[in-house]
């Protein structure tokens, strides 16, 4: 939360030498302290102070998200190499069942001659 330090005995004080009551001074000084106040905490509110980012707070949150996309690589990479795995198994037991097809196929042409 603001603050804002006023010395409201010194305001006070000038005001009785400017000539002003001293309980006019007062109220005057209070017046303005209140609207100072006021104005600070509807500031504060309006904008969020409480919430503000830091640089620091900014550079940690960068590091985490480049963390985590370094976490999603690495996964995603792993991924790959298991589907590429899985394709080249694929690929190979269809190669042998056509071969096994295509041999028995001639084993029966031949085997009719």
């Amino acid at each position: 939360m603001s603050v804002l330090a006023i010395d409201t005995y010194a305001l006070v004080t000038k005001l009785k030498e400017a000539g002003i009551p001293e309980q006019q001074a007062a109220a005057q000084v209070e017046t303005i302290t209140k609207a100072i106040d006021t104005a600070l905490e509807q500031s504060r509110h309006a904008h969020d102070f409480d919430n503000i980012v830091t640089t620091k707070n900014l550079d940690a949150r960068i590091r985490e998200t480049e963390l985590k996309i370094e976490l999603v690589k690495s996964e995603l990479k792993r991924e790959i190499a298991e589907t590429k795995a899985d394709l080249i198994r694929w690929v190979v037991g269809v190669g042998l069942l056509q071969i096994t097809i295509i041999t028995a196929l001639i084993l029966k042409i031949v085997g009719h001659l």
